[in-house]
This record gives C-alpha cells, structure tokens and sequence, in this order.
C-alpha cells in the first residue's frame, strides 16, 4: 500500500519551475530516499507533502487524502524540514510539552521517553538558545516522533550530529520502521542512504530522474 501518491506535480515561484510534473509514489513500512544537489527541489517536494505550500499543478494524496483539497496538512505526521524552530528562552522540554499540547497527544512521560530515545536529558534546564545544532537535530526528532506518527518527513537529520550521533540516530530511524512506519528522508550523504533507504529517488532541476 502506497501511503504518499504524488501524481503530476509541478511548482512555479514566480516565473521559476521548482517542480516540474513530479510523479513518484511512496510505499508504506519502507524508508525512502530522496538525493539531489542543493536546489534539485527536495526540500520544495517536502514541503508540498506536508502542506506547508500548494502546488501550481498536480495533486498529492496521503493515507488516501488529497492534500490541500481533504486535508491542509496531513494527519499522523511528524516532520523536520530544514533547521527545526523553537522558542529560545526555554528548555527544551518545555518547548516540546507545549507543542504536545496543542494536539493532547503526548503526555509527559511521552516527552520525557522520546527525549531520552534520541540522546537527550529532559531534566535539562539549559535554554535551547544555548543548544549545539547537534542538539537541536535531536529535539527536532523528539519533537517529529513524540505523537507516535504513521509517517516520518526528514530533511537532513543528520546536520550537526557527530559520528557517533548519527549512528544512534541510524539505528533509531531502523528500528522504527520496524514498527511499520514509513519514512522519507533527504540527505546528502551518500552512506546515509545506502545504509537507510529501501528506495531511492534522485532529483535534479526539479525534475525527478
């Protein structure tokens, strides 16, 4: 069961084609990857996925839903696209638990348990201003999977993390798909692929090849 179906996908800003007539279908319980040079268009594609922007032609369908049409923005979720937001004066588990509450899905020990899976001390009281980008990667990946989501949308995650971080954060993304979940990923590194992805897509100029 395909549980993304980009059919026929184009984007234009301003006179620029980001996107031209995408069509690319994703298959549920798989990690996909997407690979291209900065500006082939993932990040647009990304976007279009979760709703954040409206494509010029074409439709996208999730879980049976057409994006923009039955939805705004696609139920069972979690996404990090480009550097993940976050109010700097606070910790960072205060940040995620406000966050929780605007769905009520995650409680507080939910929190604290997806904190501590990606490498983080919920009992921090250093403000994420003061976090590494390292950090923020992770709270990013806290803030994407503490409700549980169908589907993962990860634009390189790996940013900021040492070797050792991304190992853990490899064998985390492997062992949720375990669990049936679906996730797609962009990312820069070639390993990061080859080791993840049961599907790889290759963008350039906006163009699937």
């Amino acid at each position: 069961m395909n549980v993304i179906e980009v059919e026929n996908v184009s984007l234009t800003l301003g006179k620029n084609p980001i996107l031209t007539d995408v069509s690319v279908s994703f298959e549920e319980g798989k990690i996909h990857g997407l690979i291209g040079r900065n500006g082939s268009g993932k990040t647009m594609l990304l976007k279009c996925i979760c709703g954040f922007i409206k494509p010029t032609k074409g439709q996208i369908i999730v879980d049976g839903k057409r994006v923009g049409k039955d939805v705004d923005f696609p139920k069972d979720m979690g996404v990090i696209i480009e550097t993940p937001g976050f109010i700097p004066y606070y910790s960072g588990y205060k940040n995620l638990k406000i966050l929780a509450g605007l769905s009520g899905k995650a409680d507080k020990e939910k929190i604290k348990e997806c904190m501590q899976r990606v490498g983080l001390d919920p009992n921090l009281k250093r403000h994420v201003k003061k976090y590494s980008l390292g950090m923020r990667q992770r709270l990013g990946l806290a803030q994407a999977i503490m409700e549980d989501p169908k589907t993962l949308i990860l634009d390189e995650p790996f940013n900021g993390l040492d070797k050792d971080g991304v190992q853990e954060m490899r064998e985390y993304l492997l062992g949720y798909k375990e669990h049936g979940k679906t996730i797609l990923i962009c990312s820069h590194s070639a390993e990061d692929i080859s080791i993840l992805c049961d599907t790889v897509h290759e963008m350039d100029k906006g163009v699937l090849t």
